[in-house]
Order: C-alpha cells, then structure tokens, then sequence
C-alpha cells in the first residue's frame, strides 16, 4: 500500500547441540491503525545456560514485549513505551527468581538477554540489554548497532555484566538510527555471530529472501562449530511511509482534549448516548461504536487538567493496565479499530451497578453470597498480582456487577506497576493513592505496599458487606504511627441480628490486623478460610461447656462433688 510502511521478515532457531533451545524470537506487523501509530517490533531473547528455566525468563520477555509494547499509548514515544514495558518484565523475571529456590544465585535464575528494533516511520529504535546484537545492513557495510554487555575476566572465561531480570533495576541501552529504503536488520545470539562471518551473512541476505537468508546463516554457524543455541532474524525494509504518513505520527503527540460531549453528539466514530459520571479529574460517557454497534464507555480527561503531566501520566497508564491484564473480573478496554483525533480512552460498558449501590440494595445479604463476590474480586486482584502489580484503591465504588452476577474491577487509577517509579507519584495526596477507608495501614506510615495491602481492602469490603460497618471505624487513617497502630482494636463482626459463623470472624480478623505480616501470606489462604473453617479458629472460639451442652456441664460438676465427698467421708 503506497504511502505505508511495509517490511519482510524472515526467522529461524534451532537448539544446536545443545538438549534445550533457550533462545525465543518473534516480530508483530500490526494492522493499522496501529502499524501508522507503533510501528512494527522485533525482538530476541537468549537465555543464560547455567538456568534451567531461562528459557522460561526468554519466551516471557520476547511475548510480553511484543504484546504490551501495543497496548501503551499511542501519544507515548517508542522509547517511553519500550521502557515502560521492559521495566515491568524485568520486575516480574527479578521476583521470579526472589521466590525460586536459587534466589541468592541470579545464574540459575530467570535471566535472559534481550535485543528489539521498533521500526516506526522512518526510524529504527534500539532497545538492548545484554549480549545478544543487533546489526544493520547497508549497501555492503554491515554494522553492529549494539554493545555487548559482557565483562571478560580472562580470555576463556566472563560474565554477562547485565541481563534482563538479574537485578532489581533494568539499565537499558536506547539508541535511534534513521532508516532508508532497502535497509536490512539483523538480530541474531551468540551461537551465531560467532561463528557466521561477516561476509557470508552480508552474500546470504543478498543471495537470498529473508526466511532463506536467516536459515542459511544458523545452517553456517552450525557448520562453523557453533556449541549453543542459534536464532537469527533478518528484517527487511521494503517501503517507507511517506512524508504525509510522518506529520501523522507527530501529530498523535499532540491530541487535543475532548470537548464537554452532549447526548446525540458524534465524536469519532461515536454516538454519545449520555454521561454516566463527572469529576474535576474526568468525564466518563455511555456512548454506542458506530462501527461495531456496541455499547462503550468513553472517559475523557478533564480539561482543567491538560497542563498537569503528572495526571496525564497515570491517565495513560490506565489503559497500558487494562490491555495488560486478561481476567473475567477486570474492566476489558476496546481495541482501537480507527484512527484517534482526541485524548481519551475507551472501555466495555458493564451492564449492572456498582458494589456500592449492590451493598444499599442489598443491606443484610448472606454469607454465601457475600463469599461469592469476595471470591470475584480476589480472582481479578489476582491478575494484577501475577504482573506484579498493586491495584491500591478497591473500595465499592470501583467494583461492578453486572446483570449475570459477573464481578469485575473497574478502576486502575492508583495501580502501581513494579519497576516503574514514575507512577509512584501521587496526583493528591502525598503517599496516599487510595480511599482512607479501604486503605491498609501500612501507607499511612509511608510503607510501599505488597499484596497484604490489597487483601486488607478486600477484607473490609467483606467486613462491611457482612455488618454494615468499618472494621476500625475512621481510626486507620488517623493512626500514623507504630505505636498507634498497635492501638487499634479490631471490633467483631459478629452480632445478635446475623448468622455469623464465630471462626469466620477469626478469619477477617488476621486478614484486617495492623501488621502486614501477621495477615495472610496469599490470597488463595484468606479464601480457604472462608469457606473452611480453620482448626486453630475453631480452638480459639469454641464455646463453653455450659453454653455447648448446660446438662452435661451440671453431671460433670455434680460427678466431681461427689468424689470431693467421697474423698472426704474415708478420712
């Protein structure tokens, strides 16, 4: 198609003589209007062959860079986006290998090198960390366009000196190269370019197309004397877009703000039906897609809030996060099918009500329905969880349930994404990203927080669904010290109006404590004890004789008197 970027690509990997293949390799060619607004990525992994699962570590960073890299923001740049991305899996790969039994050795963790080539008009962005190279072919000069991060001891033996996952904070080479038509990349592992000449690639991807050309040169390598994995990828640019094509890229980073949108308006392929909520922070319509003649919820920022990059920041994260994750029980974002002439994001219109109207309807429910909707929504924190990311803000008012029973967190406002230190700003209050209410204690002692804290706000909604009431009242957030938090006394669920099993009162109360760590250590613990009465709970509420059995109680003490007696009478 004229005026559009259009590349061929060809690929191939083979495990060598080695038992396991822990390379992995893939390129994503998007349809637009995402090709115009991304560009196409490459990208390569090899694992590190002292791991047994680093061939886990090469498959996680190569897909969830080729996924994710798409889901953030077409206004961010390719370097935000890739940075973005690579610092979450980076994060994810560390914690990997924090909970595996080599913790304390990173060469038998979840570590891989990685190298990707975003070609986006008429540049080629450079994103690596490790050993693995990227080259570019042009003319007959091929040149590396990557540094090996490789620190040589001796002549025979050295270390990667970084990878992907070794270490908490990922250190990432960036660099961008103009692009010309006929240029040719080439990302290939050690197990190839150190044992395929120079000159033998350069006559391969002349000789050949690219699939050949790649084979051929891992076919080479191989016959060279190659002892390890080899993977080789040779990207071709056949066209590049044309000048109008460019001014529309640097036109997406300058999208202006929606207007105040009425009902019957069309905006963008939209038909605004009516608002559903208004804020100082945004505007959230219930509109129909034109296109597919479905419902959608648009949320517009407000535009009082257009100079403060901060707000726009966590905005845009909003809907990195929704594309993210895939769970039942989490707020499904819309594919962009069209082009976007405003800032804005829109999601799947739920057909229900918010927990908070469910709990005003609903003033006394049951405790098998309330297990059901706690279960719900621990299965979607969960799928935050598993990315390594913190939701921060569940209260009522940001779950939904829909006309099926179908429970689904809606709000991703507050959500802090591990590795990414620019959304641990907050926009209002300082340390405090949730609602006071629901929010566990350790933030207000300026604690970051872990899953425990998500479990504790998922615990007083349970709570509060149950009686009516907060577990501490307002005290929480009032306590912001050590010394006071260790005051707060957790009042019981239990009263004379409900059936409250008394070891389920035990169960939130480890749950709801103070200290992080004398909750629960996972989710899946506090649902257990839901459902199953636990034996150490049990012990502890177990009533009295008196209460379980008066006769048999009133038998033991009359049998005991007698024997007093007895005892008595022979002396």
């Amino acid at each position: 198609m004229p005026g559009q970027l259009r590349i061929s690509a060809g690929q191939y990997s083979d495990r060598g003589r080695k038992a396991v293949n822990q390379d992995f390799h893939g390129v994503c060619i998007p349809k637009e209007p995402l090709l115009t607004a991304k560009g196409v990525a490459v990208a390569l992994a090899d694992g590190i062959s002292s791991s047994d699962v680093s061939q886990v570590a090469s498959e996680a960073a190569v897909a969830g860079f080729l996924e994710d890299y798409f889901s953030t923001s077409e206004t961010w740049s390719v370097k935000k986006s890739a940075q973005c991305v690579l610092m979450a899996t980076n994060s994810w790969l560390y914690s990997q290998s924090r909970q595996s039994q080599h913790r304390y050795d990173q060469n038998k963790g979840y570590v891989c090198t990685l190298s990707a080539v975003v070609i986006k008009s008429t540049t080629a962005h450079i994103m690596h960390v490790g050993d693995s190279r990227v080259y570019r072919l042009r003319g007959e000069q091929l040149q590396q366009l990557t540094e090996d991060h490789r620190h040589w001891i001796a002549s025979d033996k050295s270390y990667l000196s970084r990878a992907l996952g070794a270490r908490q904070q990922l250190e990432m080479d960036y660099a961008a190269f103009p692009v010309e038509p006929d240029d040719v990349f080439v990302l290939a592992t050690d197990g190839v370019y150190a044992f395929a000449s120079d000159a033998f690639v350069i006559d391969a991807i002349r000789t050949h197309d690219p699939e050949a050309a790649a084979r051929a040169i891992v076919d080479e390598a191989l016959h060279q004397g190659s002892d390890d994995n080899l993977t080789v990828q040779v990207i071709r640019v056949e066209q590049l877009p044309s000048p109008d094509a460019n001014e529309t890229y640097r036109q997406l980073t300058e999208l202006p703000f929606p207007p105040i949108l009425a009902a019957r308006t069309v905006f963008d392929g939209y038909e605004i039906i009516r608002e559903v909520h208004a804020t100082s922070r945004s505007h959230i319509y219930l509109a129909r897609d034109a296109e597919s003649n479905t419902r959608v919820i648009i949320k517009a920022p407000s535009i009082d809030l257009r100079a403060d990059p901060a707000y726009l920041e966590r905005f845009l994260l909003e809907e990195w996060i929704a594309r993210r994750i895939n769970s039942t029980h989490v707020l499904k974002p819309c594919l962009q099918t069209r082009k976007r002439h405003y800032f804005y994001i829109v999601n799947e219109y739920i057909d229900g009500q918010t927990l908070k109207q469910w709990m005003i309807d609903h003033p006394q429910p049951d405790v098998e329905t309330v297990r059901g909707i706690v279960e719900q929504i621990a299965r979607g924190l969960q799928a935050f969880h598993r990315l390594e990311m913190l939701h921060q803000d569940l209260r009522p008012e940001n779950i939904m349930i829909d006309t099926t029973g179908t429970v689904k967190i809606i709000d991703f406002g507050a959500t802090q994404v591990a590795g990414l230190m620019e959304i641990t700003t907050p926009l209002e209050r300082p340390g405090i990203l949730g609602t006071a209410q629901y929010t566990a204690p350790e933030y207000f002692l300026g604690e970051s927080g872990t899953p425990r804290a998500d479990m504790f706000s998922l615990a007083v909604i349970a709570y509060q669904m149950l009686s009516g009431k907060l577990p501490y009242g307002a005290q929480v957030a009032k306590a912001r010290t050590r010394a006071a938090q260790r005051k707060l006394t957790y009042r019981s669920v239990l009263d004379d109006e409900r059936e409250i099993p008394a070891w389920l009162d035990e169960t939130l109360r480890k749950a709801l404590h103070p200290n992080p760590y004398k909750r629960y250590a996972e989710l899946s613990e506090f649902l257990f004890d839901l459902r199953h009465p636990n034996k150490e709970f049990i012990s502890k509420t177990r009533s009295p004789l008196i209460d379980r059995n008066p006769v048999l109680f009133w038998k033991s003490i009359a049998g005991i008197l007698a024997i007093i007696v007895a005892i008595l009478m022979l002396k």
